[in-house]
């Protein structure tokens, strides 16, 4: 008889592609995949650790899961097992911790399902590679995430990504683009790439990010392909004019800023200052007028004064962004942030956090105002429970239309009406037909 087993993902974007790889690890004559929300035989919990939200979420997976099914067979794997593996394994409920190159080998720790007395622990004790995992989602939407960089060089103060991923590296892009064809080969029409430092690809194939955008967009039936995240100092003049020149390439762009003020973005060890930052913003900006550009923002960095934070805001309030993703700071066991003195207290923290989440929403609010009445090409995906379909524009609007058969999977051209109370537009088909 098969297993169920159902997987659930934290994290970024590269979290989902690895979990959907890990999944496909599994014999389908063994396993049966079924949804998170469903009773399982078994339960995969693949982690994050950018934050204590994160490690607060696979703890509360655990007792979800476990009160569901309390026979269920518990995995917790990925970077918070990685790096506090004691911890995870202390979690009542959880039977198996996998580390970050051990959940790739998830079909090999599982013969057993019984319950265990004392977890099995399997995670190495130190990330230092050369070997690169190669991962992508396949299975769950019209849009595909695919790893192309791991790992990071940077060791920014308040990160342990590096620590629990290792340096960066990179696969050639003639893998790549074999995998993208795989990809859309399966009906996949949008490809996004991710990694832990995407602009950083090529460091282990003497290859530039810029090559493999333009290697990508040649990828025969590859209809829409869209960057995740890339640092500001990584963001060259010749990726600005790939993207504002070609079809596939899609007009977004997120960039981490983290800090606007000069001195705090020292003390994170950040390699740019703000000045980089405005200069990238406004080249998009001139090159591509309508491009969604949004940004990481952390506050309550140890050492933050109020007027550091202020030099922030006003900085932000400059920039003609679309959205921002604002953080507050949590200290991350073995960073250098985490024995900074200047501690900010949680209330001024949530309170910085409120302010910049309204700017964000105003933000978000006057993008979308500005392009009501704009024809954009969607891709819509699943039919929503209130008889809408909702898909994104190129520029990462999200949209929402009455439900039309054949429209979930298809890109069709509409034109932005209204805005929504869910930050999203309604609009209308302006085709006659999906492609």
């Amino acid at each position: 008889m098969k297993r169920k087993v159902a997987f659930h993902t934290l994290g970024c974007k590269l979290n989902f592609a690895e979990t959907s790889t890990i999944a496909r690890t599994l014999p389908d004559d063994r396993f049966e995949r079924v949804s998170a929300d469903s009773r399982a035989d078994i339960y995969v919990i693949n982690t994050c650790t950018v934050t204590d939200t994160a490690d607060r979420k696979c703890r509360q997976a655990v007792r979800k899961f476990a009160h569901r099914n309390p026979d269920a067979f518990i995995a917790v794997v990925g970077c918070y097992a990685q790096m506090r593996r004691e911890e995870a394994a202390s979690i009542e409920g959880v039977d198996l911790v996998l580390g970050t190159y051990e959940k790739f080998d998830l079909a090999s720790y599982i013969d057993n399902l019984q319950k265990r007395t004392a977890p099995g622990i399997h995670s190495c004790e130190t990330v230092d590679t050369d070997e690169f995992m190669a991962s992508w989602s396949a299975g769950e939407r019209t849009r595909s995430f695919l790893k192309v960089q791991d790992g990071c060089d940077y060791h920014c103060s308040y990160c342990a990504v590096p620590l629990a991923r290792g340096k960066s590296r990179n696969p050639a892009i003639s893998e790549i683009v074999a995998e993208a064809e795989k990809i859309v080969a399966g009906g996949v029409m949008e490809i996004v790439l991710t990694g832990v430092n995407v602009g950083d690809f090529g460091k282990s194939t003497g290859e530039s990010l810029g090559q493999l955008l333009e290697s990508l967009t040649k990828v025969n039936g590859l209809q829409r392909l869209r960057l995740s995240s890339i640092e500001p100092n990584l963001v060259t003049d010749r990726i600005i004019d790939i993207i504002s020149e070609g079809k596939v390439l899609l007009p977004h762009f997120h960039m981490p800023l983290q800090s606007g003020n000069d001195r705090v973005l020292g003390l994170m060890r950040r390699r740019y200052r703000r000045e980089v930052f405005r200069d990238r913003v406004m080249k998009i900006r001139e090159r591509i007028p309508d491009a969604g550009l949004g940004a990481d923002v952390i506050v309550g960095f140890p050492g933050e004064t109020e007027e550091d934070y202020a030099d922030t805001y006003t900085f932000l309030e400059s920039l003609p962004l679309s959205y921002l993703h604002v953080f507050a700071y949590s200290p991350r066991p073995g960073t250098p942030a985490a024995e900074m003195p200047g501690a900010v207290n949680r209330q001024e923290k949530e309170k910085r956090s409120r302010q910049l989440i309204r700017l964000s929403e105003s933000r978000r609010m006057q993008f979308m105002r500005n392009a009501s009445g704009e024809v954009h090409e969607v891709l819509f995906e699943k039919r929503g429970h209130d008889g809408t379909v909702a898909g994104l524009t190129g520029n990462y609007i999200r949209v929402m239309t009455p439900w039309v058969k054949g429209l979930p999977g298809s890109i069709r051209q509409v034109r932005l009406t209204t805005l929504r109370d869910d930050s999203s537009m309604n609009c209308e088909l302006t085709d006659k037909e999906a492609q």
